[in-house]
C-alpha cells in the first residue's frame, strides 16, 4: 500500500505597516478618514495573519515596518502566536527579498504575502505551498497588474531587481525577470486587493467588510 505523500511545509511572511492614522490607506483617507483607513489597514493585516495559521504550512512571521515596537504588533503576537521582525531594507523588493533569504535559511521554503488582500486565504497559500514542491517561485497575480503573493523554493534575488513598485507594470516585469533567468513557476488565481475607495466599496458589496473589521 502506497503511503500518501507529505504534507507541504513552507515558512509564511506576513507583510505589515504600523497603522497609524494618515500613514496608510491614505487613498482611502478621503473616504474613511485617517483614522478610519487605518483600522481598515488593521482589520485586514489581522485578516492576512488568520489566513496564515490555518493554512497550517509551519512557522508564521509578521515583518514590520517601520519596526516592530508599534503596540499593534505586539497584540498581533500575542493573538496569532506569531514571530516579529523588522523589515530591512530600501524599497519593498529588497525587504522582500531579505524576509525570504532569512526563511531559506531555515531549510524550507517562504511565502511572502501583503496585509491588503481580503480574498487570499489558507487554500491559496496551501495551493502556494504545493506548487513550491515543483516549481522555483510561486506568484498570485493581483487584479491591478501588481502581485499579492510570492513564494520561493529558493531565492531568485532578480526577481526583486528593477521593479517600479506601485504601478500596473510589477507583474509584467516580475514574469520578464523569471523567465530571463529560466526561473520555473506558477501563478495562482489573480486576486485584487483593497487600495481605492472603489475596492472598498467592492469590500462593502460582498459583504466581508464585517468580517475584515471584526
Amino acid at each position: 500500500m502506497t503511503s500518501a505523500p507529505p504534507e507541504p511545509r513552507a515558512r509564511i511572511a506576513v507583510f505589515a505597516k504600523a497603522p497609524v492614522p494618515g500613514q496608510v490607506k491614505t487613498r482611502l483617507a478621503p473616504l474613511l478618514g485617517a483614522d478610519g483607513a487605518a483600522a481598515l489597514h488593521a482589520g485586514l493585516a489581522r485578516q492576512a495573519l488568520s489566513a496564515a495559521t490555518h493554512a497550517r504550512l509551519g512557522a508564521v512571521e509578521l515583518w514590520c515596518a517601520p519596526d516592530a515596537l508599534h503596540p499593534f504588533f505586539e497584540r498581533c503576537a500575542q493573538q496569532f502566536g506569531v514571530a516579529l521582525h523588522r523589515q530591512e531594507g530600501g524599497d519593498l523588493g529588497e525587504r522582500m527579498k531579505h524576509a525570504i533569504a532569512q526563511g531559506l535559511a531555515h531549510g524550507e521554503p517562504v511565502i511572502v504575502i501583503g496585509s491588503d488582500c481580503p480574498g487570499l486565504d489558507a487554500a491559496d497559500l496551501r495551493a502556494a505551498a504545493e506548487a513550491l514542491r515543483a516549481h522555483e517561485v510561486a506568484i498570485a497575480p493581483a487584479e491591478d497588474g501588481g502581485y499579492v503573493l510570492i513564494g520561493m523554493s529558493r531565492l531568485v534575488a532578480e526577481a526583486f531587481d528593477g521593479i517600479a513598485w506601485g504601478e500596473p507594470s510589477v507583474m509584467a516585469h516580475t514574469r520578464a525577470r523569471l523567465s530571463q533567468r529560466a526561473v520555473t513557476w506558477k501563478e495562482l488565481p489573480a486576486r485584487w486587493d483593497v487600495d481605492r475607495p472603489e475596492d472598498y466599496l467592492r469590500l462593502q458589496r460582498e459583504g466581508r467588510l464585517a468580517e475584515v473589521l471584526s
